[in-house]
């Protein structure tokens, strides 16, 4: 699986998303910036993600990704 069609996969699913992924075909790290994760833990944040790439988790073409999940006003927050 390629970098960008978890991005894409990601883009879809999640209203607004910005998504870096990078990785080498099984093993990925993303950061997801989306406003889906206003008011949600960080476990029901990854979850959600999770449910977005189960499918390909599932069948191993995807077999780990760890990932950053930030709400916008975390994004630009970092970038200040």
């Amino acid at each position: 699986m390629e970098p960008e069609a978890i991005r894409a996969l990601l883009q879809a699913g999640l209203t607004d998303a910005d998504v870096e992924v990078v990785g080498d075909g099984r093993h990925f790290q993303a950061r997801i910036v989306s406003s889906d994760f206003e008011d949600l833990p960080l476990l029901r944040r990854h979850r959600l993600v999770y449910d977005l790439l189960q499918a390909h988790i599932d069948s191993d073409v995807l077999h780990a990704i760890s990932m950053r999940t930030l709400t916008p006003a975390q994004a630009a927050a970092e970038q200040d």
